[in-house]
């Protein structure tokens, strides 16, 4: 039977044999950390990666961004672990990438700061936001990279290695502090151009996306020419993107 969808994150974390998992589910995993596909992607390519339980720490204390946030020492151990599968995840996906569409594009990684599940997963994915499951103003505005609602994850690690005074505000993360940000006007993550709708803004991100593909592919196809090794150049401007 498949977990209630609020506690599934939480389920697949305290898996103790992730193989069991199917592969629809199943990414990757370590000893300390488990990737899965998230059900649900808001772009082309998004993963998430959970930190075990109870490797990592118990049910509660890893419940939320914020409940992790309460211990510092066992904060920055989780956010390692997160970070050095997320890190593996990016280089897959940016494989990937390359083999399905003949170049490469940044993928970012980050938390929301007011969670819809329960466990701690940090979010792997491609920088278009052009998934299916692109349904709403909610969901848009809770993965733009300038509203605050998303955090990326070395920024949360940098509140590790703040002053306690600045810790202490910043790893609240208060509700009415970052859900009013939801409501925000919708507008492009890449050249700020505000859009009345969702299906305006969709069309808009798949325009840009379709016009980015075209320069790269060109430029791909010119530098074959030239006999530079297939996606190297790519790579390394994803990774500047970053």
């Amino acid at each position: 039977m498949a977990p209630p969808p609020l506690a599934a994150l939480r389920q697949y974390a305290s898996v103790a044999s992730p193989a069991s998992l199917p592969p629809t589910v199943l990414f990757g995993h370590t000893d300390k950390t488990l990737t899965v596909y998230d059900k649900y992607n808001k772009s082309l390519f998004h993963l998430l990666v959970l930190p075990r339980s109870p490797a990592l720490g118990s049910e509660a204390e890893l419940e939320s961004l914020q409940t992790l946030l309460k211990t510092k020492d066992r904060a920055r151990d989780v956010l390692a672990a997160l970070a050095e599968s997320g890190e593996t995840a990016r280089k897959q996906i940016q494989e990937e990438m390359t083999e399905r569409y003949g170049w490469s594009w940044g993928v970012r990684m980050g938390f929301h700061a007011v969670p819809s599940m329960l466990h701690v997963h940090l979010h792997v994915m491609s920088d278009d936001l052009l998934g299916e499951a692109m349904k709403n103003k909610k969901h848009y505005n809770s993965f733009h990279p300038t509203k605050g609602f998303w955090l990326p994850l070395e920024d949360v690690q940098a509140w590790l290695e703040a002053d306690d005074e600045y810790y202490k505000r910043m790893s609240k993360l208060p509700k009415a502090q970052y859900e009013p940000l939801l409501k925000e006007s919708l507008s492009c993550f890449r050249c700020d151009k505000e859009l009345k709708t969702i299906p305006a803004l969709k069309t808009h991100l798949q325009e840009e996306w379709d016009a980015k593909e075209k320069r790269e592919l060109a430029k791909g196809k010119k530098r074959k020419a030239q006999g530079a090794p297939d996606g190297e150049d790519d790579a390394k401007k994803a990774k500047a993107e970053e």
